[in-house]
């Protein structure tokens, strides 16, 4: 691994240019990143379009947007004090805003890699060219495009939306389990947008070099593509699944959160600058924001046709097929969370084995409840409610045959948590207009 000095000599980044070309059903942006004494980057993203009456100035601001928040992935390699933009211009709020991303959106990567860096001086952002100038558009986008990623959370917001009209999906390179998801919903391919990402493989290469790598705010890049994706294809609304357990921290006592780019202070974030800096013209929010993690599996147990096909497991999608390795955490989450609601029977009919009977798996099992001082870095639930489940899932077993995971459980933090009474939690923190509030209410009061 490079240590800190060995880095100093790469230390200013340049975001050079974007290009866009228009194709027949498509635009594809390319970026040209580089690192002074380094190397260059190249990477490229196309995404499907059907809006004949394109503001070519517009999409160009929206493709610089994104550029801004997929360049982190190449600058955390060296993470250089220099970032010096040169095909475009952003103002001091807008500094703020990108400052504040990389710095929360990278605090795992900085945390894990013992790196101790300041807010204030952390990054320096200069620009080389004049502010480009939003226009004013008409646009008149309806409907929704949701975002997919094959787990369980996008899979109980296809089931609540199924009866929305003018509904489509985007998918961020597409895995079959992500289409399969989306057609038992009952979407077919005319309905499905996919977007192809592609990253320059020298940054893997240099991972292997011993230069620097790690977590990066994926929804974040999310959240500016999923916005360039709806006006390319006239929608209004663009509606993820993130719920309100996403906010909390996994190191106690400071703010070092893996899922910050999925949190309401992101999206409230993104929210504000969107108004100030894209136009306005796209509603962005999270359907399942008032929910916690144990109130999405508690609903996602309805749903049954999604039981034998969705994945989430991030070890289990390096490879095909996609697969819940069983050994992770967050394996030993979503098992956890859907213990209360489905049968031994139907958890080891998903996940191919028992995970509260491996042993092997008592570590991450504390760390999941809190009884460690780190939660696992994975997009998992928070202490309370893994808690919670386990509680309740003990409750309903016999208790003179428990796993040994459960077992542990109930001989150490056992305790009456039924005051919790987490299946009618509800977050006031969310932006759902009166009518999705009232769709997510429905399913969880009913």
């Amino acid at each position: 691994m490079k240590t800190i000095n060995d880095l100093k000599q790469y230390d200013t980044f340049r975001y050079k240019k974007y290009q866009i070309m228009y194709l027949e059903n498509s635009i594809k942006v390319t970026y040209f990143f580089s690192i002074d004494n380094l190397t260059d980057f190249q990477t490229e993203l196309e995404i499907p379009c059907k809006n004949d009456h394109l503001d070519q100035n517009y999409v160009s601001i929206l493709a610089f947007n994104i550029g801004l928040v997929e360049s982190i992935s190449y600058w955390k390699c060296t993470c250089p004090h220099n970032y010096i933009i040169e095909c475009g211009h952003i103002d001091s709020k807008q500094e703020q805003f990108f400052k504040k991303l990389f710095y929360y959106g990278l605090g795992e990567f900085f945390y894990i890699n013992k790196l101790n860096v300041s807010f204030d001086n952390f990054i320096s952002f200069q620009n080389t060219q004049t502010q480009l100038v939003l226009p004013k558009i008409a646009y008149q986008g309806s409907g929704n495009i949701i975002g997919v990623g094959g787990g369980k959370d996008s899979c109980v917001t296809l089931a609540l939306l199924q009866n929305e009209p003018s509904n489509e999906v985007f998918i961020i390179n597409p895995k079959n389990v992500m289409h399969e998801c989306a057609k038992i919903a009952g979407y077919d391919d005319q309905q499905i947008i996919n977007i192809k990402r592609r990253l320059d493989p020298q940054i893997i290469e240099l991972n292997k070099q011993g230069f620097l790598n790690g977590h990066t705010p994926f929804s974040a890049m999310v959240a500016f593509v999923s916005y360039l994706t709806a006006y390319l294809n006239n929608k209004k609304n663009v509606i993820l699944s993130n719920e309100s357990s996403a906010n909390e921290t996994n190191v106690k006592g400071l703010k070092v959160n893996h899922q910050y780019s999925k949190s309401f202070e992101f999206e409230n974030d993104f929210r504000n600058y969107q108004k100030e800096y894209l136009g306005d013209i796209i509603n962005y929010f999270s359907l399942l924001r008032p929910l916690s993690e144990y109130q999405i599996g508690m609903l996602f147990a309805k749903y049954t046709q999604f039981h034998n096909v969705f994945k989430s497991c991030n070890v289990g999608s390096k490879k095909e097929p996609w697969h819940w390795c069983g050994n992770c955490a967050k394996c030993l989450f979503v098992y956890s969370l859907l213990s209360p609601h489905l049968s031994k029977k139907d958890l080891v009919n998903i996940f191919n084995k028992d995970l509260f009977a491996d042993p092997n798996l008592l570590e991450t099992f504390q760390e999941l409840l809190g009884y460690l001082n780190v939660k696992p870095f994975d997009c998992v639930g928070t202490f309370a409610e893994i808690n919670y489940a386990i509680y309740q899932t003990i409750n309903k077993a016999d208790k003179t045959q428990l796993p040994f995971l459960l077992q542990y459980y109930y001989e150490h933090y056992y305790k009456d948590l039924s005051s919790l009474n987490l299946e009618k939690y509800w977050n006031t923190e969310h932006n759902l207009d009166a009518k999705y509030e009232q769709i997510v209410k429905d399913a969880i009061y009913d």
